[in-house]
């Protein structure tokens, strides 16, 4: 890798649409500086420098209050990056690792008493090499307390995916909804298998994250809201809602940050519901001490 990509909007807009107080961005990445945080030699992609004062000054344009911090695949289970950036964040972050399933049980208190909160487990054939599930779920039965597991994947092998879920001995939250087809609308059969996956437990969490990865029809992503509020309303109980900037891998359609703010009331129409999915729900993942 020689290329290094830019998958950021360099001017979002400001959204019309005004989250409420305390509202959390729960996914999103910090890229390097690399010069500081040099990326995996495994890493699938080599992205531009995106650091915690680019995020900070997005999340303050964006009407946010948080963030969650997501380890990036390109940074590999070198949390060095995403723990400077909680580190920067004056409280106002925290994190999921990305960890050697081997990691020890000090290592994983090093990282809870340094503000991480949940491992992901990634299954994008694109983006890691291995993805050992029961080395995965030896890791999940020592998280420390409170912890949960997000797990990435597509929906082409999420019933194969299905016992190792059931298997998962805490909390789940799955990105992005597992990447459903949305075209195929509410009733499709994405969303349908990802209902049952969702109705097998009820610590089962999700994110309705990411038109611009989801819907090929493009902004504003009408496919995306029409598919995915129902399933918002259905499961309200159990939703967190992030930007993904800066957009791993977007550099051909790099999304305007104001306008993936302004699905939040497509999919979230009333502010019950957009109380729940920015503020209720997050905290109760990531900051369930303030509760």
């Amino acid at each position: 890798m020689t290329d290094r990509i830019t998958s950021w909007h360099s001017a979002p807009s400001k959204p019309a649409f005004t989250p409420p107080p305390g509202a959390v961005d729960a996914h999103c990445h910090v890229f390097g500086p690399m010069a500081e945080f040099p990326f995996s030699p495994k890493a699938k992609y080599l992205p531009e420098d995106a650091g915690p004062d680019m995020l900070f000054a997005l999340r303050d344009h964006l009407g946010f209050s948080r963030n969650v911090i997501v380890q990036a695949s390109c940074h590999g289970t070198d949390n060095a990056a995403t723990l400077n950036g909680i580190a920067l964040s004056g409280g106002k972050a925290r994190g999921v690792a990305v960890v050697d399933p081997d990691i020890s049980a000090e290592d994983l208190a090093d990282l809870h008493a340094k503000g991480m909160r949940g491992v992901r487990f990634n299954f994008l054939k694109r983006l890691v090499d291995n993805a050992p599930k029961d080395k995965f779920l030896d890791l999940a039965a020592r998280l420390p307390e409170g912890w949960h597991v997000v797990i990435y994947f597509e929906a082409d092998i999420l019933e194969e995916l299905r016992p190792f879920i059931a298997a998962i001995p805490v909390p789940v939250v799955v990105d992005h909804m597992g990447r459903p087809d949305v075209s195929q609308g509410p009733d499709g059969e994405d969303l349908k298998a990802f209902r049952r996956l969702l109705e097998s437990r009820d610590d089962i969490w999700f994110k309705p994250t990411c038109p611009d990865r989801l819907d090929a029809s493009g902004d504003p992503w009408n496919d995306f809201a029409a598919a995915i509020a129902p399933l918002v309303e259905d499961y309200q109980d159990r939703v967190i809602w992030g930007t993904d900037w800066p957009h791993p891998n977007m550099e051909k359609n790099i999304p305007d940050d104001g306008h993936i703010v302004d699905m939040i009331p497509r999919i979230a129409p009333t502010e019950e519901l957009q109380q729940k999915l920015l503020v209720t729900n997050p905290m109760r993942l990531y900051w369930p001490e303030e509760l």
